[in-house]
């Protein structure tokens, strides 16, 4: 996955912090984390701790992109062989800091989610290389600008030159929708156990 994307900001380590800030305001109406986070205390600090954990993975194991130096939208990805998240790369990437800071309880709660999302994956794509599009988010105050549009469009751009598909999941029927407008298609619709929230698995062939 080495290369630059065209037109793209590449997020360092220096920008870890704000690009957290800035997915953690993206997702703040989502229903699947708005459920993990339900009943938290010092929430906005949590949740941006959460979401920098992603980010600190992808610097180590995958690649962080942003619309610009400004953080307006992020995505992180990583080769699919990469895409779960066992402790020791947790460790290794510096991610574990995050989650410490996120809290014990969103860590449970959310760990059930990624062992089931993390199942279906597999199954979905057995041995194929991909890449995994791991969160990919705009600041709410700039949705509807064409960031979202900008970002995508160059990381399909990406999985064409690879010649590997683009994978992700997605909490909203609206995401959806979106997603196939990008020529992404569905591969199925699942509730998540235990907290029967749908997500839709997609992917888009480069």
């Amino acid at each position: 996955m080495s290369g630059i994307v065209e037109n793209l900001y590449k997020v360092q380590k220096k920008d870890v912090l704000k690009a957290g800030e800035v997915l953690a305001d993206a997702f703040q109406h989502d229903p699947l984390w708005n459920k993990v986070f339900e009943d938290e205390s010092m929430l906005d600090q949590k949740a941006c701790a959460f979401f920098e954990s992603p980010i600190r993975y992808c610097l180590k194991y995958g690649e962080v992109y942003a619309t610009s130096k400004n953080l307006e939208g992020i995505a992180t990805l990583t080769p699919g062989e990469l895409a779960e998240m066992p402790i020791w790369r947790i460790i290794r990437s510096g991610a574990i800091k995050s989650g410490i800071k996120a809290g014990a309880r969103i860590l449970k709660k959310s760990a059930p989610i990624f062992k089931q999302l993390d199942e279906d994956r597999r199954g979905n794509m057995m041995s194929r290389h991909f890449i995994y599009l791991m969160i990919f988010g705009v600041s709410t105050k700039l949705q509807g600008k064409g960031l979202g549009g900008k970002l995508l469009s160059s990381l399909i751009e990406k999985s064409k030159q690879t010649g590997m598909p683009l994978y992700l999941e997605t909490q909203t029927e609206k995401n959806v929708k979106m997603y196939e407008r990008f020529g992404f298609m569905l591969i199925k619709r699942i509730n998540l156990k235990g907290i029967e929230i749908p997500i839709w698995e997609m992917v888009r062939e480069p």
